[in-house]
């Protein structure tokens, strides 16, 4: 499935919510003042290869699983152009045994769901699952909000989902860890994970980097595209002008200015800062770091690329090609003006794609939205940015006892059962008739369907990550494929791969803060003449030097 998730890294911003937890940790006592592993406020670093003993053994996919149409390079997800004719039983024993409901957040973007004895969904859902799960689905575009206050009081449901984007932003969230969640060791690593067959058909590098303070924290939702950002343009409109999409920044300028009509209503652009540094092969890993030729970390901030790429964006603003509900303070919604065609270009995830193209073309038959390949702005090979981490993790609730985590295990590995399983189609579609038809092509959602499943099951597990097919949009799984295999063989090397880090809090408390700066100058709110001193100041009160060294030391000491 490819993540609906993937379009609320545009709002990563928000997410930024534990900076009070080392306040409310020095109030309670100190309990979260630091790591086991000496991370804390200096931050951690844990070289995978030297913990693999923690994690859980490969296992496979059950026996009539179906191969993929299209195979694929990894990290890509091998895709499926066809629903399978029959589904494969998976799972026969009821994983609720003790009738208990069970509380559990997750996020939710568009409409809330009904809830718990409002919702024919989750009801059958539960049915099959022999136990209530009672969701708490929240906005994900203010989920750190809810998190921030449900961490810093230390009162969690006894499933959360944390996405991994939130991870990256948090403060000290090792510690928050160690303190509210089970650790899951001596539950899943080895062949203990046998109990979990489902579980055990995850990647192992998910698993990787579900350790927090050496020890296996949270079950890992695995990424099924590694790509954060896409370009997404209407081809349609394009068409209709006799414009392609642009390979170069200059073409990417020139169609900006020639699709702007601001007495149509039409701009250009939504926010594409993200692509813009990616054409200039600014560096994205471990939140924009590279090696220099010397072998010394260096941040983006730091580099030509991203000052260029700086102030090719400041020139898209100050030239008026963003939407002005876009380039406002409060903001606006980019996918609306998306779809009636008040912009033309916008950044976001990959799993904004498909959903868009199967309701607008209901709208408007000829709406085709396609991504712009990646090019370079310098010249040479483009650079994609990219990473096979996880989407989100679940985190069990500590001190639920150890029939409990049992019982939530099992529930989270029927869950995770993956395509081509009957239990994966429950999840995905609901029930026949009510939450979806089935066509010659595969199970089409109705009007209930979008209405009432909002992910909220595979927001609390993870699944051995496909591209699956849908019946709306046939040309789908090929056309994402297509793309992300040609885009796959540019992404990233990433100089600590293998190596799960957290950073020291100061840096990761003022990333944002720094962010919004960046953007004050990219909106034209600063000067870009402001922007080396703004660099220099991140350098120290930002914590950038803190990092550069934790980084260094990260990888002296896993030899590389």
């Amino acid at each position: 499935m490819t993540p609906p998730l993937a379009g609320a890294a545009t709002n990563r911003r928000k997410f930024l919510g534990l900076t009070g937890l080392g306040a409310v940790a020095v109030a309670g006592g100190g309990l979260l003042s630091a790591c086991g592993e000496g991370g804390g406020s200096k931050g951690a670093a844990t070289d995978t290869n030297k913990v693999s003993g923690v994690l859980p053994a490969q296992g496979k996919l059950p026996d009539g699983i179906p191969a993929p149409d299209i195979a694929s390079t990894r990290p890509i997800a091998d895709g499926y152009k066809k629903y399978p004719t029959s589904l494969v039983d998976a799972i026969t024993d009821k994983p609720g045994k003790s009738g208990k409901e069970i509380s559990a957040m997750a996020p939710a973007w568009g409409p809330a769901p009904p809830g718990l004895g409002q919702n024919a969904y989750l009801t059958a859902l539960n049915e099959e699952l022999g136990i209530p799960v009672n969701f708490s689905m929240q906005d994900g575009l203010t989920y750190a909000d809810k998190l921030n206050a449900m961490l810093g009081a230390r009162d969690v449901p006894e499933l959360l989902c944390v996405p991994q984007w939130e991870v990256e932003k948090l403060p000290r969230f090792a510690d928050a860890v160690k303190v509210l969640f089970e650790d899951l060791t001596d539950h899943l690593s080895g062949d203990k994970v046998n109990a979990y067959p489902m579980l055990a058909t995850f990647p192992t590098g998910a698993w990787q980097n579900a350790l927090w303070n050496q020890r296996l924290m949270a079950v890992p939702n695995p990424t099924d595209g590694p790509f954060p950002w896409a370009l997404f343009y209407r081809k349609d409109l394009l068409d209709a002008k006799g414009l392609t999409y642009p390979k170069t920044i200059d073409e990417l300028l020139a169609i900006g200015k020639q699709v702007t009509d601001t007495k149509a209503g039409v701009w250009a652009f939504s926010d594409i800062f993200a692509m813009v540094q990616m054409f200039h092969k600014a560096p994205a890993s471990e939140t924009g770091w590279r090696l220099k030729s010397d072998g010394t970390p260096e941040h983006k901030y730091e580099t030509a690329e991203f000052k260029a790429a700086l102030e090719v964006m400041a020139r898209i603003y100050k030239d008026g090609l963003v939407h002005p509900d876009l380039a406002a303070s409060k903001g606006g919604d980019m996918k609306k003006l998306m779809e009636s065609g008040r912009i033309i270009f916008m950044q976001d995830g990959i799993g904004a794609w498909q959903g868009m193209q199967a309701q607008q073309q209901k709208v408007t038959p000829t709406f085709n939205l396609q991504p712009v390949p990646i090019f370079s702005a310098t010249g040479g090979d483009p650079l994609v940015w990219g990473d096979d981490k996880p989407i989100s993790y679940t985190f069990i609730k500590k001190g639920v006892g150890k029939e409990r985590i049992e019982e939530l295990l099992r529930v989270i590995n029927w869950c995770s059962a993956p395509f081509g399983t009957r239990e994966y189609h429950v999840r995905e579609y609901g029930v026949e008739g009510k939450h979806h038809t089935m066509g010659p092509d595969g199970p089409v959602k109705t009007d209930l369907g979008f209405k009432e499943i909002a992910n909220q099951y595979f927001f609390i597990s993870g699944r051995s990550p496909v591209v699956q097919p849908w019946p709306e949009t046939p040309n789908y799984v090929s056309d994402l494929l297509g793309y992300s295999n040609a885009m796959v063989k540019f992404m990233e090397t990433n100089p600590w791969d293998g190596i799960k880090l957290e950073f020291p809090a100061t840096y990761k408390s003022q990333t944002v803060p720094y962010e919004d700066k960046i953007t004050d100058i990219v909106r034209g709110r600063r000067a870009l003449t402001e922007f080396d001193g703004l660099v220099n100041e991140w350098r120290t009160a930002g914590g950038g030097n803190e990092a550069r060294d934790f980084l260094a030391k990260a990888r002296s000491d896993a030899g590389k």
